[in-house]
């Protein structure tokens, strides 16, 4: 199936979702990459507000390239990052902060999918080395946060329009497609 969704996602939104699903996304998504994901866990843990609210948001992990002309930014490239090193803490971002849907490249654990399963999230995998056409999607830069991180860390609030096509690889019903890909391929010792 192919959806166009607007952000912040629903429960019903990501719900309906199943592997293999394509999905455009329009609206207001964020770059979180490690600093920003742990900042956001220490924060909760002081019991400070967020500087952004990401309950049914969408996370893109993405350290983009952005340049300032005239007051205003730009995204250059934005193409996924490598989201399995976030394994270890994605599970609690995703139970603290209501995330509904995560942007990434090559896929995440299952301890991440169980938690997609219980608190309604989805893996939607864009396809690295695509990071000019993913700017491409990008209408406006509408802000950024904790800058002092560095450009790739920082929070960059992003307007998009139909971005995508955004692959469902893991879903709220504990399907995900790199496990699928692991169960049909062959071990070392099958191989020889």
């Amino acid at each position: 199936m192919e959806y166009q969704l607007e952000t912040p996602l629903t429960d019903e939104d990501v719900r309906k979702l199943e592997i293999g699903d394509i999905v455009y996304l329009s609206g207001l998504i964020y770059t979180l990459r490690d600093r920003a994901h742990q900042r956001a866990i220490e924060y909760k843990a002081q019991g400070k507000a967020l500087p952004i609210d990401l309950r049914g948001a969408v996370i893109y992990h993405c350290g983009p390239i952005v340049k300032e002309e005239k007051e205003k930014w730009y995204i250059v490239v934005a193409g996924p990052t490598t989201s399995a090193r976030l394994n270890r803490i994605e599970p609690e971002f995703i139970e603290k902060f209501g995330v509904k849907g995560i942007i990434g490249k090559g896929g995440m654990d299952n301890g991440v999918l169980e938690a997609m399963v219980e608190y309604g999230c989805v893996y939607l995998a864009f396809p690295g080395g695509c990071a000019v056409l993913a700017a491409s999607f990008i209408e406006k830069v509408e802000g950024v946060e904790w800058y002092d991180l560095g450009m790739a860390e920082a929070i960059w609030k992003l307007r998009v329009k139909n971005f995508g096509p955004l692959i469902v690889a893991m879903d709220t019903h504990g399907d995900s497609i790199y496990n699928n890909v692991a169960e049909l391929t062959p071990s070392l010792d099958e191989i020889l």
